[in-house]
């Protein structure tokens, strides 16, 4: 046996087999941003979870995982992806121009309870290259362990300037580097920000080698701009959503997710 057919078992539970694209919620935004609208209390989160059963996977915190289970044990529940990772840069309740991260979980505890994949950050363009250096070391560390355990290995890549420069988001250079690098550590799939544009995303995945996940970012003020976000990333190349906000906030939570699987899946949806 080897641990590559582990990796291809769970890479199949996340994407749809006929479109080979998918679409995830992220759902653990409470443990880098605390209590958010669709995510308030734990009733709120299990009312959600219940209406977001459609999605094709569905990522929580290591600390959610014990009460939120029953929404993932099941053949017709969303894949189970854990967020590794706690970041301290995007947060408004004090907040540092230069953050931080660290690992909430081990791949084998993950592994353990469950989870088909798992996410961490990566943080490029420190002001102090000790600091990238440590991060990339921590993401190949991650990547070589998912080898070893057969784990899906997602990486969310970064700028660590965004909070000085939020131009970053959109400047392809930049993302196109910290998804190349993600990719080359060893990343399953990349997730990265809407970089703007559709020729941006089109650049983005030609030369990102691994599927490209697009972030949905903060909830948009017209739902039709995210669903149109959404609709130009998957033409331009994209291999999937993980999306939060525009979904787990949305006024109808049902027919938002469907919404999303018609444009990511479309007739396979």
């Amino acid at each position: 046996m080897d641990s590559r057919t582990g990796k291809k078992i769970r890479m199949a539970r996340f994407f749809n087999q006929k479109s080979r694209k998918a679409l995830l919620v992220a759902y653990s935004h409470g443990v880098i941003m605390g209590p958010l609208p669709g995510m308030m209390s734990l009733a709120e989160m299990e009312r959600a979870c219940d209406q977001m059963s459609a999605v094709d996977g569905l990522m929580v915190a290591p600390g959610m995982l014990l009460l939120l289970e029953q929404y993932f044990i099941g053949r017709d529940r969303p894949a189970l992806m854990l967020h590794m990772d706690y970041q301290s840069y995007v947060r408004s309740v004090l907040p540092y121009d230069q953050g931080g991260t660290v690992e909430l979980a081990s791949v084998e505890q993950a592994l353990a309870a469950g989870a088909d994949g798992i996410m961490t950050y990566m943080y490029i363009g420190h002001p102090d290259p000790e600091i990238e250096k440590l991060e990339i070391a921590r993401n190949a560390r991650i990547a070589r362990e998912c080898e070893r355990l057969g784990m899906v290995f997602m990486v969310e890549a970064l700028s660590a300037q965004l909070r000085r420069h939020p131009e970053h988001q959109t400047d392809i250079a930049i993302q196109s580097l910290g998804c190349r690098i993600a990719a080359e550590l060893g990343a399953d799939m990349v997730k990265a920000f809407y970089p703007g544009s559709l020729e941006n995303v089109t650049e983005m995945a030609r030369t990102c080698p691994v599927p490209l996940m697009l972030a949905g970012g903060a909830k948009a003020k017209n739902p039709e701009d995210a669903f149109g976000h959404a609709d130009d990333a998957i033409r331009a190349g994209a291999s999937g959503l993980v999306f939060g906000r525009n979904i787990f906030e949305a006024d109808d939570v049902p027919a938002t997710v469907q919404r999303y699987r018609r444009i990511v899946h479309g007739d396979a949806a």
